[in-house]
């Protein structure tokens, strides 16, 4: 596999029981296959300390404006979007494979982000519902028909989030 951001060829990496590949000696960004990233994604996760370091070479120049391809699908543009509801990390997502890719820097800034998935998915709950909780909540209360409108609003959402991040 090539890397989406620079073309460098990427290299398979253990951490832990986890093959990442990482792009070392290019920009050294980070693919994650899907469901792999959140065995790194908190500083408490030991082995995500092996990928914070990776050799890059500092000469290259990234346009991280420019949408990438799925590394593994290589028809897929990716999707880009937070991290987290505290919006400070963009990542991209392979909406076909499932796959993270993740630029320099962004797996230190992710496992600084929250302690543990549960403080994670507190902040979830309580970003959706000062943005959107009084609106779910007069849907929810008009029956069968506001409870379908609140799902789709949910799965219009999935694709601005990380779907473990939406309730229900």
């Amino acid at each position: 596999m090539n890397c989406p951001a620079c073309g460098h060829a990427l290299t398979s990496t253990r951490a832990g029981a986890v093959t990442v590949d990482v792009c070392t000696g290019g920009c050294a960004g980070l693919w994650f296959d899907q469901f792999e990233i959140r065995k790194f994604d908190e500083p408490h996760e030991g082995e995500g300390e092996s990928l914070l370091d990776v050799p890059r070479d500092d000469a290259l120049v990234i346009d991280h404006a420019r949408r990438l391809r799925c590394p593994k699908c290589s028809d897929s543009v990716m999707m880009r979007h937070c991290w987290s509801a505290k919006q400070s990390v963009e990542v991209d997502e392979c909406g076909v494979c499932g796959g993270y890719w993740l630029d320099h820097g962004e797996l230190k800034r992710i496992r600084s982000l929250f302690k543990t998935e549960d403080e994670r998915r507190e902040a979830a709950r309580r970003y959706f519902r000062d943005v959107l909780g009084e609106d779910i909540a007069r849907m929810k209360t008009q029956g069968e028909k506001g409870l379908r409108v609140a799902r789709r609003i949910g799965h219009l959402l999935r694709f601005l989030r990380p779907s473990y991040y939406i309730e229900g």
